[in-house]
């Protein structure tokens, strides 16, 4: 089928010719009539499935149907990143229509978004956290709210949205369309759905918790001390180029990136300390080849949104199995192949037993010659210690923050990620690496 047994308007169908689009994805044939149509709807789909495209397409038509006040449609994601992805979709199936739109998210200045929705916009993008500045401040007015869109919802409640979203919802129209896009159909999702829509239709384009089928797995037993150099050694060897890597805090991000860094290989990261500008370029370096391996933290990943990435390296595995289906979901999207590379340390296997158990399937494993657990470094091989622990109370969260880093529910880092109080005085810096002669 093609997007014009959609029923969609002739300039949305031009923008998608423009774009070289011409066959809708599955979750796009069964959502955008749905929408259309009007229907809360509540669609399961793994990232690159063309999700996005479901509910903007079908938004924008609407909006170009009506008159009403704005703005009149908006679309909630959990980060910076993934509001920003989001917001230039809109901006490129819609460039043949006349709609405004904002992003609206934190880490940036608030005035030009004043300025901006002060202009008036039919559609609004935005994290949780920014937008109730907005409200306080009686920046915007949400009064005239015809479709909400939750984007990402699982990943929403995961970071500890969920207050933010019911702030928020409450100063909507209770008459409006709801749609409610989620990676799973976890229980936390289903009992969202059931007080926020109306009779919804369901889509589930893939079942539960799995991976796509374009992605080969694999994992590489190694110790923890030369996982470092294992990614060196992967990537140099394999002439890898847009390489995303996963660590589990922000720390281990800018570490990893700095010893890659070190032995020649371009790299940068992105998490929630990170300044916007920062996160924006390292972003734009990465997909146009300019930064070789990306490090980033789960949340920070998010907004990452590139056809045809090659690799995923899981540094760490994850802590819950459901943020591995996340993590590699970078690759393999719109129909391309994809390899997610995981390294894990003896520590780690019970993390691994959980992770298979929840994809129902064992991920084949092989040790790379010469790194295998237990042997000794190789000659000129920089060796990386771990980093030493962390004072008793390190870690603890901060009450009375809001929840994308600016103040409500409770502190977070601008990318969700929790903050830890300031290391205890006197906290002893990561050992240096040293080399093996």
């Amino acid at each position: 089928m093609s997007f014009t047994s959609l029923g969609l308007a002739p300039e949305l169908l031009r923008a998608l010719s423009d774009e070289g689009y011409t066959t809708p994805t599955p979750i796009q044939l069964q959502a955008i009539p749905l929408v259309l149509e009007g229907r809360d709807l509540l669609a399961a789909a793994q990232t690159g499935t063309g999700k996005t495209a479901a509910f903007v397409l079908p938004i924008l038509q609407k909006l170009a149907a009506g008159r009403a006040v704005p703005p009149r449609a908006l679309i909630l994601v959990p980060t910076r990143e993934l509001a920003a992805q989001v917001a230039d979709s809109v901006q490129a199936y819609g460039r043949h229509l006349h709609q405004r739109s904002a992003v609206i998210f934190g880490g940036v200045g608030i005035y030009p978004q004043i300025e901006k929705l002060r202009r008036g916009v039919d559609l609004i993008v935005a994290t949780p956290g920014r937008l109730l500045d907005h409200l306080q401040q009686r920046t915007v007015d949400l009064s005239g709210i015809e479709t909400l869109v939750l984007d990402e919802a699982d990943r929403m409640l995961d970071m500890g949205f969920i207050r933010d979203i019911r702030r928020l919802i409450a100063v909507l129209p209770k008459q409006r369309q709801t749609l409610l896009f989620s990676a799973t159909f976890n229980p936390e999702i289903r009992a969202l759905a059931e007080t926020l829509l109306r009779n919804p239709a369901t889509v589930e384009v893939a079942p539960r918790n799995t991976t796509a089928a374009q992605i080969t797995q694999r994992v590489h037993p190694v110790d923890k001390s030369r996982k470092t150099a294992l990614i060196a050694h992967l990537v140099t060897t394999g002439d890898w180029h847009q390489v995303l890597v996963f660590t589990r805090t922000k720390h281990g991000a800018n570490r990893l990136a700095e010893q890659l860094a070190d032995v020649g290989i371009n790299t940068a990261a992105i998490h929630g300390n990170k300044s916007q500008s920062a996160r924006t370029k390292a972003l734009s370096d990465f997909k146009t080849g300019k930064v070789r391996l990306l490090v980033a933290t789960d949340i920070a990943a998010r907004g990452i949104d590139i056809d045809q990435l090659p690799y995923v390296i899981n540094h760490e595995l994850p802590n819950v199995p459901e943020d591995y289906v996340h993590r590699i979901g970078r690759t393999g999207r719109a129909g391309s192949s994809g390899e997610a590379i995981s390294l894990v340390s003896a520590e780690e296997r019970p993390l691994l037993k959980d992770i298979q158990r929840l994809l129902r399937r064992d991920i084949p494993a092989a040790a790379i010659a010469g790194f295998e657990p237990g042997s000794a470094p190789l000659a000129g091989e920089t060796v990386h210690r771990p980093a030493a622990p962390r004072p008793a109370g390190d870690g603890r969260h901060f009450g009375g923050g809001r929840s994308d880093g600016l103040h409500g529910n409770r502190r977070e880092g601008t990318d969700g990620n929790r903050m830890a109080r300031p290391a205890a005085s006197g906290n002893r810096a990561p050992a240096k690496p040293r080399r093996v002669p």
